[in-house]
């Protein structure tokens, strides 16, 4: 068995998923919260009392300033919150807004970009989360919110809850469909390993392989298996080797895998851009993640699935041992049936040499001779026969000729023939003549029609509707300018921009140019476009409930 290792690759250490999540397969995880997120009991009083309200006005301002500082002295940096999410909204900068809410209050919250780059799960309004993050306020919107740094969700993992939501995902764009599974080839030359270089899973594999089917080539493509990156090099390893089959002579089969781990350790083959790379893939796949209990995005997505590498190798590749007893039985088979087949034609042979037509075949001939010599007997009677019909036939047309005598008949169609010209060309001159003297009286009619007097009198009667329509279109049109002028008058009268140069206004949400007649219809960060008597500008929604302010 030929082993070949594609593309020179370095080796480097390095750490499975930063965090709390366990380092090897079977370590227990550290609990993640072991008491309250926060205790009230340890909320300080204020060091200086309340100033009473004759000592001065406050601004807006220095109200917000001093809320904040409250804040800031009485919570810890970082509190961990446990609620509800709703009204959750993705911003196109990639910055998360969502409230938590409880049975009795809600919590607005931020989480920029830089933080919700690293969740793995998709948050969704309805779903209970753990939010750690530090409380500040808001100062232009004069409200505090929870600027949440790391989001876990509640009840449930998070790498769990990305799992679920991915195959979910993938279930709908029938990547995992039966219609979509390639049939592994029987008889494999080439095979290609997707997989980590110094794991026990290309060991396992190779040693099954060279262990079942020696004479199959197999090619190595090393790639990190776990940590950050692992899973775009699986993705390009696998379109690599399909976009570069032919160079290696062509690749039947692919296995790509690991060994066993946790669900940190092996969630590089849960990710999207892995299963649709096997997705796309030309080449049958079997996918070899973890032992058999563990289920991947990868198995799901692979032609077929198998428990472990050493599982994969074995559905590869068959074994040489048995396909050659197999063929010892298929020769002996065929050695048995050339025997029986040789042993019935030399029975038949001896049977048909046997026959009594081989000791006397002059007698065959002589038969033969005889049969034709009756059948030309048999044709030359019938050929006299057919010829004294033939001459009967002809006899008697013969004496039927004669007696018609043609030449007569022809005489006499001839006669005919001159009579009837004769009484044509006596009509034809009468028709004639009678047509000439219809054609003088029409002549003589048309002469009282001149056409230039025809033309004139129509000229005259044309001339005078033209006159006439030019007056009627000249009274419609007046009419019409009449009633047009009434109309833009009562238009102007009951028009909104009217009412706008009275100093009212019309707003409108600008994406879908819906007049917002209620502050409930639009929410923060709403572009809004208002239009007055001189002209428009366009705004921003800072604040929905401004209005509680007021109440």
């Amino acid at each position: 068995m030929k082993i070949v290792v594609l593309f020179p690759y370095k080796v480097s250490t390095h750490t499975s998923l930063a965090g709390n999540w366990p380092a090897r397969a079977g370590a227990s995880r550290v609990p993640f919260m072991t008491g309250l997120p926060f205790d009230p009991n340890r909320i300080r009083p204020p060091a200086k009392p309340r100033k009473a309200a004759s000592d001065g006005l406050l601004t807006v301002s220095q109200i917000t300033t001093l809320v904040k500082r409250a804040i800031a002295d009485i919570l810890p940096a970082s509190v961990q919150v446990v609620g509800e999410i709703s009204n959750f909204k993705r911003h196109s900068s990639g910055h998360l807004y969502f409230t938590l809410k409880d049975a009795s209050s809600e919590l607005a919250c931020v989480m920029w970009r830089s933080a919700a780059a690293s969740m793995r799960f998709k948050p969704t309004d309805g779903l209970e989360i753990m939010a750690t993050g530090r409380v500040e306020v808001f100062e232009r919107a004069g409200r505090y919110q929870l600027y949440v740094r790391k989001m876990e969700p509640r009840g449930v993992g998070s790498l769990e809850l990305a799992f679920r939501q991915l195959k979910e995902k993938l279930e709908k764009e029938r990547l995992f469909s039966p219609e979509h599974k390639q049939v592994l080839p029987a008889y494999p030359e080439r095979i290609v390993v997707v997989t980590s270089p110094t794991g026990a899973a290309i060991a396992d594999i190779l040693r099954t392989i060279a262990r079942r089917y020696p004479v199959v080539d197999v090619f190595v493509y090393p790639v990190r298996v776990q940590g950050p990156g692992a899973a775009g090099e699986i993705a390009q390893a696998i379109g690599a080797v399909n976009r570069d089959a032919s160079s290696l002579g062509g690749v039947d089969l692919m296995i790509v895998g690991r060994g066993g781990g946790s669900l940190e350790d092996l969630w590089a083959f849960n990710e999207e851009e892995v299963a649709r790379a096997i997705h796309a893939s030309v080449i049958p796949i079997i996918s070899a993640v973890g032992h058999e209990v563990d289920i991947s995005i990868a198995d799901l997505t692979a032609d077929v699935r198998a428990a472990t590498p050493t599982a994969a190798a074995e559905l590869a590749v068959p074994v040489l041992d048995e396909l050659l007893a197999q063929l010892d039985a298929y020769a002996r088979r065929i050695d048995r049936g050339l025997v029986g087949e040789v042993r019935a034609l030399r029975a038949e042979f001896a049977a048909t040499a046997g026959r009594p037509i081989f000791d006397e075949p002059a007698q065959l001939v002589y038969k033969r001779e005889e049969q034709v010599d009756e059948l030309v007997r048999r044709m030359s009677e019938a050929c006299w026969r057919r010829m004294r019909t033939v001459r009967d036939r002809l006899d008697r047309a013969q004496q039927t000729i004669q007696r018609i005598a043609p030449h007569r008949v022809m005489l006499r169609r001839a006669m005919t023939l001159a009579r009837v010209e004769q009484r044509m060309s006596t009509v034809m001159d009468r028709a004639i003549s009678e047509s000439g003297r219809r054609l003088a009286n029409v002549s003589r009619e048309l002469a009282g029609y001149a056409p230039h007097l025809v033309v004139r009198r129509y000229e005259e009667r044309v001339a005078l509707l033209m006159r006439e329509l030019a007056t009627a279109t000249a009274h419609r049109f007046a009419h019409i300018r009449q009633r047009l002028d009434r109309n833009e008058d009562l238009l102007s009268a009951v028009s909104y921009k009217r009412v706008l140069t009275r100093g009212y206004s019309i707003t409108r949400v600008k994406k879908e140019k819906a007049i917002i007649k209620s502050p409930k219809e639009v929410t923060d960060g709403v572009r809004v476009v208002t239009e007055t008597a001189e002209g428009t500008f366009e705004s921003e929604v800072v604040n929905q409930r401004q209005l509680e302010l007021f109440e």
